[in-house]
């Protein structure tokens, strides 16, 4: 059987939904240093972006409203988000500082786990949940 997917894609990647789209891309660029693979622009409206993290796609995003769902945000429907996403990445703490000074609410600055990563915690403008870690020592 021939692999169902589109080239660039995971198994599974997580689509959300975004308040503002176009800010969203720019706080990802930001914040966690995504970088946009693909922007929808339906006259003037982004209706869709996939997201790529360290070359591959990480994240898939529309604006609430497109397509005509009823989703929203975290931050619009005034709940704490349920699921939250954990991303590995070169330097926690560097990553933190860039996140939370592009407007990323930090929820646990940058510490050793006992599980064996060094780990933070941020919430994003629409109230989603990441993880950022890297294991304190190479694991075998």
């Amino acid at each position: 059987m021939s692999d169902p997917r589109p080239s660039h894609v995971p198994w599974l990647t997580p689509y959300l939904t975004v308040r503002d789209a176009r800010a969203s891309a720019s706080f990802y660029e930001q914040a966690f240093g995504f970088s946009v693979h693909d922007m929808v622009d339906d006259d003037g409206a982004v209706m869709h972006v996939e997201m790529f993290y360290q070359g591959q796609l990480i994240l898939m995003f529309a604006p609430e409203g497109a397509f005509a769902t009823t989703a929203r945000t975290p931050r619009t429907s005034g709940i704490e988000a349920p699921q939250s996403f954990y991303v590995y990445t070169e330097d926690v703490d560097a990553l933190y500082a860039r996140a939370t000074a592009a407007g990323a609410k930090g929820l646990m600055p940058p510490s050793d786990q006992f599980w064996g990563d060094r780990f933070c915690q941020l919430e994003d403008p629409d109230g989603y949940r990441w993880g950022f870690a890297r294991p304190i020592a190479p694991r075998s």
